[in-house]
């Protein structure tokens, strides 16, 4: 069946759920039954998007930074800031850990599940990427390189590709046949030092790959002035894929905030989650314009977002101690 092409200017907030905690990350469940989020008070939540009912996931002993759920939609796993990499029951009654591997030191701040659903990608403060069977929990590879905070995982479709972006702006493609780093694209536009603070900030946020597989995106922040101010204003870099070459730098001017994630819409829109010092904002740039198209202002300050299968609902955690689920309308015809 073929994913409907969205109506963007048609976005608002469908549906609100309330926590006691302000949230940190979401992601649904791929066959769109359940939408996960994560809190402050290091549980995970599980919302049943018929109903709002959610069950509370409890096992780490810090914040949980990382979700992903497999394609089956019967396994959930977690990473948190207290290293460890956690396997859920996703759709127990009342799940607790099936298995619990000491995955890093310091925070689990990525992961990404294979396209074939077998292997694990994570990594974190530890600047480290490692491959885990998904079977029996095993680790299979170890992928050094970073001198930095890896922030976010990325998966070629073919499977023999895994693309990981760091603090310093710096992403690597890994040859997962040999093993070995295969090249590098040139983010740190999205990196900034600030002497007087003597703070690195900013950082590749998100990979994500466009419908043709002819763009990658890498995107986050740049103009720091005053990181812990947070001066600082969004950026995409859009780089060919053959080529590596930069192609665009998209931007969304007047606002203030980083990108903590963005994802490519089925007609190759690409919309990004934006929360700072101007609030939360989903905005929406097309592949052959610097500017944004679009922007839907969301309720409060937002720290992430994740794509239904539907290709029409994102989900939303926000600052207020909401998850929000934002709808976008199907285009007549």
């Amino acid at each position: 069946m073929q994913t409907p092409a969205p109506d963007i200017q048609q976005a608002h907030v469908a549906a609100q759920w309330a926590y006691d905690s302000p949230l940190v990350t979401c992601r649904f469940d791929p066959r769109g039954r359940f939408v996960f989020s994560s809190a402050e008070d290091n549980k995970i939540q599980r919302w049943d998007l018929a109903t709002g009912n959610k069950v509370v996931l409890a096992a780490h002993d810090s914040w949980v930074f990382s979700l992903a759920a497999l394609a089956d939609g019967e396994t959930l796993l977690s990473g948190g800031g207290d290293g460890k990499l956690i396997w859920w029951p996703a759709a127990a009654e009342a799940p607790t850990p099936t298995r619990i591997v000491d995955a890093h030191q310091g925070w689990v701040r990525a992961m990404a599940v294979s396209p074939s659903g077998q292997q694990l990608a994570t990594g974190g403060n530890d600047r480290v990427v490692r491959i885990w069977s998904l079977t029996d929990g095993t680790k299979t590879h170890e992928l050094p390189g970073h001198e930095v905070p890896i922030y976010s995982l990325l998966w070629h479709p073919s499977g023999q590709t895994l693309m990981s972006g760091d603090l310093r702006g710096n992403v690597k493609q890994w040859d997962l046949v040999t093993n070995l780093l295969a090249r590098s694209f040139d983010a740190k536009s999205l990196h900034s030092y600030n002497g007087g603070q003597q703070v690195d900030f900013g950082g590749v946020r998100s990979l994500a790959l466009s419908p043709d597989g002819k763009h990658l995106a890498c995107a986050g922040l740049h103009k720091a002035e005053n990181p812990l101010g947070a001066v600082l204003e969004p950026l995409v870099l859009v780089f060919e894929w053959e080529s590596q070459k930069l192609v665009r730098q998209q931007i969304a001017e007047g606002l203030k905030g980083p990108l903590w994630r963005v994802q490519y819409l089925s007609d190759g829109t690409l919309v990004g989650v934006l929360g700072g010092s101007s609030g939360g904002f989903l905005i929406f740039w097309k592949a052959d314009q610097d500017k944004d198209i679009h922007r839907f202002q969301l309720p409060n300050l937002a720290r992430d977002m994740d794509l239904h299968a539907d290709g029409l609902q994102i989900a939303t955690t926000h600052a207020d101690r909401h998850l929000r689920i934002s709808k976008l309308a199907m285009k007549a015809g």
